[in-house]
């Protein structure tokens, strides 16, 4: 069920990462080495977003932390972040899952992303650059081959790095992650139904963003995003 990884090095009291008061800027801020927590926390998160989890098949703590080769303490901690944030359900025998989609579940991912996704990318547009359109380019190129390949995997993360790229120019610290929240919610269930139905259906509207994006054109790109969550979301419809 899961991809095994490696975190080299035992995790000491050295890798938490004291408070400190002193202001520091994003660079910094990303450049600081993450904790034992956080990278666990990412780790899981990732799986949630590419289909490392299965709807239907509860995991134990312990045998989250055999896989990724870690104890079972940061593990235990990064679970119960994502069990607050609704990725996972937590169940009395030191066991998780994926909460079930239903059919009110959707309709709430879906009038979320709706809303949200479409203003993102109009606070994005004034910060938009030639280089970063080139980069939304390059990476839309990469979804087009892994449709033609059946690559589902890189399709899902080709989509992933696509949106965000976008949304991250919105500057807007409060909506992406609630955004970011709403995508680990659904993307489990996503790699199955493109598990069932393959890529070469798949339709999205990245080329209409684009040009919208090259044009300055608000309106067409909220419509671009509004469709391509519409289509997304349409196909996960037909599973429920």
């Amino acid at each position: 069920m899961f991809e095994k990884r490696r975190y080299k090095g035992a995790m000491t009291k050295d890798e938490i990462v004291q408070p400190d008061t002193t202001p520091e800027s994003a660079a910094e801020a990303e450049a600081r080495p993450l904790t034992a927590h956080e990278r666990i926390y990412q780790a899981l998160r990732e799986r949630l977003l590419f289909g490392g989890f299965l709807p239907g098949k509860a995991v134990t703590l312990r045998g989250l932390a055999d896989n990724l080769e870690v104890s079972p303490m940061p593990v235990r901690d990064a679970v119960r972040r994502l069990t607050a944030e609704g990725a996972l359900e937590s169940h009395g025998n030191r066991r998780v899952s994926i909460p079930a989609m239903t059919e009110k579940k959707y309709h709430e991912i879906n009038l979320t992303r709706s809303l949200l996704e479409p203003e993102l990318a109009e606070m994005a547009l004034p910060n938009v650059t030639e280089a970063e359109i080139q980069r939304l380019i390059t990476i839309d190129d990469a979804i087009d081959a892994c449709l033609e390949n059946g690559d589902v995997e890189g399709y899902m993360r080709g989509n992933h790095a696509f949106h965000f790229a976008l949304y991250e120019m919105a500057r807007s610290d409060v909506i992406i992650k609630l955004v970011e929240n709403v995508w680990m919610q659904f993307g489990p269930f996503m790699r199955l139904v493109y598990g069932r139905h393959g890529t070469a259906n798949l339709i999205d509207q990245h080329k209409q963003a684009i040009d919208a994006l090259q044009q300055g054109d608000s309106a067409a790109l909220r419509t671009a995003i509004s469709e391509d969550v519409h289509q997304g979301t349409l196909l996960l419809s037909d599973d429920l």
